[in-house]
């Protein structure tokens, strides 16, 4: 992702802006705060709406037994703690990010996805 500082957003806005446009995002670097990224809204709903089917495809999936199985074996690949974890709590871990991925998409939770995901509250020391 492309980056203007915070400085040249004052003082350029309808550039920076342009710059946004045409890129469809761009990170605005700020020296006292958190980095900021400017987007479009057409980019921002691509993005939820990307973010629901995905979300919808894979609640879909866990309701047959062939992709709960493919899921279930996949998620080694994507967070290799898993591989640490009994079934049971693979099983449980995988529904909790389910739930976590549908409220993103659907109510905008997005810190969920990123808590489910992280290890330090579900590996095992």
């Amino acid at each position: 992702m492309e980056t203007v500082s915070f400085t040249d957003l004052s003082r350029k806005p309808k550039a920076v802006a342009a710059k946004a446009a045409a890129l469809g995002r761009l990170r605005v670097t700020h020296r006292d705060a958190p980095d900021m990224v400017l987007t479009t809204a057409a980019h921002a709903e691509r993005a939820e709406e990307n973010l629901t089917t995905a979300s919808r495809l894979f609640l879909a999936l866990m309701k047959q037994d062939e992709g709960a199985r493919s899921l279930l074996l996949a998620l080694p690949e994507v967070f290799p703690w898993v591989r640490h974890l009994d079934g049971e709590e693979v099983r449980e871990f995988t529904v909790e990010l389910l739930d976590a991925l549908s409220d993103a998409a659907e109510l905008g939770a997005l810190e969920a996805v990123h808590r489910a995901g992280d290890c330090s509250h579900q590996c095992r020391p």
